[in-house]
C-alpha cells in the first residue's frame, strides 16, 4: 500500500479522507495545535482536549469535535488506527500516529525537544513515514542553552525596572506568553500581559497548569511591571519609558533586533532548532522523510547526504508515501 499525500495550505491523506493542519475549513481535519495558521473552522477536527479548548476560545461557534488524550488509540478510518503524542510546542500540541496494516506513519506539526515551562514534553514514536516541520532546517539555527536564555531575559527584566523603565517582551499571546509568564513568575518579577494574552492564560489554568501570579495590562497602572504583549501592539503607546525585547527563535539572526526595532532580542523558541530535527529523525528511525515549512529543501538535502531518503514537499507537488 502507499499513501497519497498533497498539501495545499495542509496535509491532504485522501485514503483517509483527512486533512492535517489545514488552513482552510474543510470536513474533516487534525489539528495539531490551536496556534492561528494551524487552525479554521472544520467541521470535524481531532485534536487533543487542551488544543480543543484553545481553539474554542479563538474560534468561538460550534462543531463536531474528537478529543484524543494522549496514547489513547482511535479507528480514524477503516485499517487506520490513529493515536495522538505530545509535541512539545504549547499547551495540548499533538503530533498525529497513524498504524495499518502495511506500516505506520507520523506527522509532527510543530514541535520542539527542548524542554519547555509551559507544554507537555515531547515523545519520539518509531514510525516509517515521518512528515516533520522544519522551521529551523538550516546549521545556523543552533539555540544556545535555555537556562542562559532564561537568565538574559530575567536580567534585561531586572535592568529595567532598576532603571525606571517598563520591560516589554514582544511575544504572541498563545504559547511563549504562558512561557514567560513562567519563567518571571518563578524569578518573583510582577506581570502584566495584554488582553488576548490574558485570557488565554487564563484557559491554560481552566485547563490545570498553575500559573504564577499576573494581571491584565492597566495603562495607568503598568509601572513597575514586566509587560507582555505581542510587537506593534497599539497599547505601546500608552507605555514611557520603555524598553523592548523580542521573544522568538528568530533572535539567532543579528537582524531581529532591527527588524522588530526594539533594545534586545532573545532566542526562545517553542521550535525544534537544527540539532532537535536531526535528533528527532534519529529517534523515529523512519524509512522515508518528508519535511515541510521553514527550510524544508535544504534540510531533506542534509538527510540526503546522511543516507536517508527524504524530500520536501509543500510546493504544490504530489508524492507518493510507500508504507
Amino acid at each position: 500500500m502507499s499513501w497519497e499525500v498533497s498539501y495545499k495550505k495542509g496535509v491532504w491523506l485522501p485514503q483517509l479522507g483527512w486533512w492535517l493542519d489545514c488552513q482552510n475549513g474543510m470536513p474533516r481535519s487534525f489539528v495539531s495545535h490551536a496556534h492561528s495558521d494551524h487552525i479554521a473552522r472544520h467541521r470535524e477536527s481531532l485534536c487533543t482536549p487542551a488544543t480543543g479548548r484553545l481553539m474554542q476560545e479563538r474560534l468561538g461557534g460550534r462543531r463536531q469535535m474528537t478529543a484524543l488524550r494522549y496514547g489513547e488509540k482511535h479507528a480514524l478510518a477503516l485499517g487506520c488506527e490513529v493515536q495522538l503524542y505530545p509535541a512539545g510546542h504549547i499547551l495540548g500540541s499533538a503530533q498525529f500516529h497513524a498504524t495499518t496494516e502495511h506500516g505506520t506513519l507520523l506527522y509532527t506539526g510543530d514541535f520542539k525537544l527542548r524542554a519547555g515551562l509551559a507544554a507537555e514534553p515531547c515523545v519520539t514514536p518509531h514510525a516509517d513515514v515521518l512528515i516533520m516541520e522544519t522551521t529551523f532546517g538550516r546549521p545556523h539555527y543552533v539555540m544556545p542553552p535555555t537556562e542562559q536564555v532564561h537568565a538574559d531575559i530575567i536580567a534585561f527584566c531586572r535592568q529595567a525596572l532598576a532603571d525606571g523603565a517598563t520591560p516589554v517582551l514582544y511575544a504572541y499571546a498563545l504559547g511563549k506568553t504562558q512561557e514567560l509568564v513562567q519563567l518571571l513568575g518563578q524569578a518573583g518579577l510582577p506581570i502584566q500581559l495584554a488582553p488576548a494574552a490574558y485570557r488565554m492564560t487564563k484557559v491554560y489554568e481552566e485547563l490545570g497548569q498553575k500559573m504564577p501570579p499576573y494581571a491584565e495590562f492597566e495603562q495607568n497602572r503598568h509601572a513597575g511591571h514586566v509587560v507582555i504583549m505581542p510587537h506593534r501592539s497599539p497599547q505601546l503607546d500608552w507605555i514611557n519609558p520603555k524598553r523592548t525585547a523580542a521573544v522568538t527563535g528568530w533572535a539567532i539572526d543579528s537582524s531581529t533586533k532591527y527588524q522588530y526595532g526594539c533594545d534586545a532580542a532573545f532566542p526562545l523558541s517553542d521550535h525544534a532548532d537544527y540539532h532537535d530535527l536531526l535528533t528527532f529523525v534519529e529517534r523515529v528511525q523512519p524509512k522515508v522523510v518528508y519535511t515541510l515549512h521553514g527550510f524544508a529543501k535544504e534540510f531533506a538535502l542534509t538527510l540526503r547526504q546522511r543516507g536517508i531518503e527524504a524530500w520536501a514537499i509543500g510546493q504544490g507537488n504530489q508524492l507518493e508515501l510507500s508504507l
